[in-house]
């Protein structure tokens, strides 16, 4: 056998043995699934679920309709904490970062503990008009489904949970969190892990499909740019550096950047603004640039490289007008750690098994993206998004759309998902550990 055969037998062998690997964690859990399904009244909540599937979607509606721009999510969080407390949980409260948090006990003593979350914010700015409009058979409306339809998704597996009496061991801690989009910066789930330190595994419910879930958390920088020069008449004091040359050097020199396709690793200078006049010399001017990528190594050689290249601009500019007069500030905006779960993971392959058993098809398809998920990711605690049921598209856009199909699949999903980590009391053993680094 010639050596690059050898090479190929091995790692033929090697990606078998890893297929078998995460064949037989999934099989683990199957009994366990098995024995939930067959018991009686959870099979009753799964119906109810589906039973309940209109009026999940009108909550889904009335959730888009209360704004909750970013920093602004006080209205929607109120709303929530109450929808919590009619739900059963009078202990539902509202954190000191904004956060809405409700616990249920299980019969363990309170491990492991589960968070089961989806995110308050929209992306939208003050002012928004999120009515809700019916556009070519879909809804359509600002937020509709990112993330309205997570939060509405977990107000259905409370009620579900509370009408039936579901027991379980482990204790979940369900949350509506704050700050997930753009500049919050993930600050909500930061608080949460700040200050409850003996989280054991966590779960995102943002995004639709049940079949996609992220297992990767996709890593971001963000930085702003200013650039500062002393400005003047265009024609009068023509000669001074320009903080908009500047910035444009800056964006010619990032523009050819070449990031690498695997891991995954993208740039892009975001919004720009800068000058006074058509006629002026302009003595400020900004960029926001994002960053992101799969693996922290290379984002922080993406990071490192940019950052010169902005400084390299600004010297470029004053050497053309032979200055020193021109600056730039450096300012870090958002920062979003990279991390990944194993996919012999018990949270992976609880959510593999759950998808299966209420789609009746496909295992998932796993993906990288950059959510709630990520803060416990680079903490090393199990996590993983799922998405709330339903189909829809233009995300972040004014025209958002969603329509229900299928749409009692993402409680359900998210139901049998929690049942096997957190165990169904007198039934299953949780399958999330403990986790001895936690308090």
């Amino acid at each position: 056998m010639t050596l690059s055969r050898s090479i190929l037998a091995i790692a033929f062998v090697a990606v078998a043995q890893h297929a078998l690997v995460q064949q037989a964690a999934a099989q683990a859990h199957a009994p366990d699934l098995e024995a939930i399904l067959a018991d009686p009244k959870i099979a009753k909540t799964l119906d109810d679920i589906k039973a309940d599937d209109e009026r999940t979607f009108a909550e889904q509606k009335r959730i888009t309709e209360i704004p909750a721009p970013p920093f602004k999510e006080k209205v929607r969080a109120e709303y929530f904490q109450k929808r919590m407390q009619e739900l059963g949980f009078k202990n539902a409260s509202i954190d000191a970062e904004g956060n809405v948090i409700a616990l249920r006990k299980g019969s363990g003593g309170g491990r492991p503990k589960l968070v089961v979350s989806a995110h308050l914010d929209t992306v939208f700015p003050e002012g928004t008009d999120v009515t809700v409009k019916e556009r070519d058979g879909a809804i359509v409306a600002p937020g509709i489904g990112d993330d309205s339809r997570g939060l509405a998704t977990l107000l259905s597996v409370i009620k579900v949970m509370n009408e039936n009496g579901i027991a379980t061991v482990g204790d979940i801690l369900f949350v509506g969190t704050v700050g997930e989009e753009e500049l919050g910066n993930l600050r909500g789930v930061k608080a949460l892990f700040r200050d409850h330190t003996d989280i054991d595994g966590f779960i995102s419910i943002d995004g639709l499909g049940v079949t996609r879930v992220v297992n990767q958390a996709t890593g971001s920088h963000r930085y702003e740019f200013i650039f500062k020069g002393p400005g003047g008449h265009s024609f009068q004091e023509f000669g001074l550096p320009s903080a908009t040359h500047a910035m444009g050097r800056a964006i010619a020199k990032i523009s050819e950047l070449q990031p690498p396709s695997d891991p995954k690793t993208t740039f892009t200078v975001g919004t720009v603004t800068g000058g006074t006049s058509v006629n002026a010399i302009a003595a400020e001017a900004r960029m926001a640039v994002d960053m992101r990528s799969n693996s922290t190594e290379e984002l922080l050689k993406l990071e490192a490289r940019l950052i010169e290249l902005v400084k390299e601009a600004v010297a470029d500019e004053n050497a053309r007008w032979k200055s020193d007069k021109m600056t730039v500030e450096v300012k870090l905006i958002g920062d979003r750690p990279a991390g990944i779960v194993a996919m012999d993971s018990p949270i992976v392959q609880a959510t593999q098994r759950a998808v299966s058993a209420v789609t009746k098809g496909p295992r998932p398809t796993f993906a990288g993206s950059s959510t709630d998920s990520n803060i416990a990711m680079s903490l090393g605690i199990p996590a993983v998004t799922i998405g709330g049921g339903g189909e829809g598209g233009n995300w972040h856009s004014r025209n958002e759309w969603y329509k229900p199909t299928n749409a009692w699949y993402g409680p359900q999903n998210a139901l049998l998902t929690v049942l096997i980590l957190t165990g169904l009391d007198g039934v299953t053993k949780p399958a999330l550990a403990v986790r001895s680094a936690a308090k």
